[in-house]
């Protein structure tokens, strides 16, 4: 080996890689608890702890900010070394975010099911859990855009547009809804009041969905797609058109969530014009990832890891059809507190953020761990096919749950008084909520497959060091 080599910090991809695998088994499994308590109330026990109103949130931010943020920073750290031809910025600050996240997650994962909860959506935690939130995410923005400020090659790869992107969005998204005054070591109240406080809630609730679990995961796909398919992205100038269309629009969507509210009518309106907008980059972004497979597409028959990238763009594309449509007011007006909801809200978690997630660690572990491929390609294949049956499952069941509910819920006789009760709504969808069970149960099972694939995986090879290459003065302009 030269020793005048120097070589990428992957340490904390590493860890963070590994880290993915295990929220996501944590953040599932209690996914498939809430769902079963909503099936079968009993099984909260009676204990307060266990209930559902503890543990949902404690799922949504076990699968967003320590499944998926898990995967973002591993991959962030990754591409930004690769494209930019050059070694991590400030490899303890680095190390520093991983050890502050997982922090963070404990945190979380103690705090909510003892009922400390700001009760805001994705923002549930309280003020000093918030702190350390915002002061490990300037520190990802250092290392991210100190290595970029050090880069080895001219060009600024469009993943990096959308990390770049993403880390700047969710800071500032963070800092200005989590403002709070203190009220106690745990207790806090919202800077905000009445429906001003509604309104930045949600300006932050759905952009953490347009930035957080979309700028994110795009960076994402730009890059481990066309590698994976060892083909150039289909079209870099519509990459480019798409991140300045996305992250202009995604910003003004958040009041769709409060239609028929207190919140003034212009702005609901403005919230669903936005949304239908944002159609177009979306599908966009879609349209170039599936197509970079274009003369290529016979990959897909043999390479799992790929499907389960591509696939996931399917679900993107799903979604965010789906989104703009439920923001219309008269959609909206039938949909909104249905499970409906939370069929669209999964499509996207599951189908878009978990695919492509679990397809890019797959990526990363052997490369990480000195192995030319996965432990098992067949155990791969499997885990697909959970998942993807598991989430056809889910949404499928959510989707007629929904449209059930809220047709029943606007049911009137002839004389004004409306057709069923709210318990008639609730014993109608029951069938719905056990296929729910089954089919989350099996999404968390295939994550045991990925588990223990890369155990296997990990146990046979050696962490390795990558020489950063030597460039010409041609490529560093390039």
């Amino acid at each position: 080996m030269n020793q005048n080599q120097t070589f990428y910090y992957d340490r904390v991809v590493r860890q963070f890689s590994v880290m993915t695998i295990v929220w996501g088994l944590v953040g599932m499994l209690v996914g498939v608890l809430i769902a079963s308590q909503l099936a079968w109330p009993a099984l909260n026990f009676d204990i307060a702890w266990l209930s559902y109103g503890r543990l949902r949130p404690l799922h949504t931010n076990a699968v967003i900010f320590a499944f998926g943020g898990s995967a973002l920073f591993a991959s962030v750290y990754y591409v930004v070394q690769r494209t930019g031809q050059t070694r991590l910025f400030a490899p303890k600050l680095a190390e520093f975010t991983f050890w502050g996240w997982q922090l963070v997650i404990l945190s979380a994962a103690v705090s909510l099911p003892l009922g400390y909860t700001t009760g805001k959506e994705y923002a549930e935690l309280e003020w000093p859990i918030d702190l350390l939130i915002a002061v490990v995410w300037v520190c990802f923005a250092i290392v991210f855009f100190g290595t970029l400020a050090k880069r080895r090659v001219k060009h600024i790869y469009v993943a990096n547009w959308f990390f770049g992107a993403f880390i700047l969005a969710v800071a500032v998204l963070h800092i200005v809804n989590s403002a709070e005054i203190p009220a106690g070591w745990m207790k806090s109240y919202s800077a905000y009041a009445g429906v001003q406080d509604a309104m930045v809630q949600w300006w932050y609730g759905h952009n953490a969905v347009g930035f957080f679990l979309t700028a994110g995961f795009l960076g994402m796909m730009y890059y481990f797609v066309p590698k994976q398919a060892q083909r150039p992205v289909y079209s870099y100038r519509l990459s480019i058109v798409h991140f300045w269309a996305l992250i202009f629009t995604y910003m003004w969507a958040g009041p769709h969530h409060l239609h028929y509210t207190a919140l003034p009518d212009w702005t609901q309106t403005l919230g669903m014009v936005f949304s239908l907008i944002l159609l177009a980059p979306s599908w966009g972004g879609m349209i170039n990832g599936i197509m970079t497979l274009s003369g290529a597409w016979h990959k897909l028959r043999d390479d799992p890891v790929l499907r389960f990238l591509i696939v996931s763009l399917s679900f993107y594309g799903m979604s965010t059809f789906e989104g703009p449509m439920m923001s219309i007011k008269t959609v909206n007006a039938l949909s909104h507190y249905t499970d409906w909801t939370v069929g669209h809200v999964h499509s996207g978690a599951l189908g878009w953020v978990g695919l492509i997630s679990m397809g890019t660690i797959y990526f990363l572990i052997p490369k990480l761990f000195g192995q030319k491929e996965m432990y098992s390609k067949k155990a791969i294949e499997l885990h697909f096919w959970m998942a993807t049956v598991g989430i056809v499952l889910y949404i499928a069941a959510m989707w007629i749950a929904g449209v059930m509910q809220g047709l029943m819920w606007r049911a009137l006789n002839a004389d004004g008084t409306l057709t069923y009760t709210f318990v008639e709504s609730v014993k109608a969808t029951y069938p719905y909520y056990v296929i729910r069970v089954f089919g989350g149960l099996l999404y968390f099972l295939g994550m045991v497959v990925m588990a223990w694939n890369a155990w296997k995986t990990i146990a046979q090879g050696q962490s390795v060091s990558v020489a950063i290459p030597e460039l010409s003065h041609s490529q560093r302009n390039a």
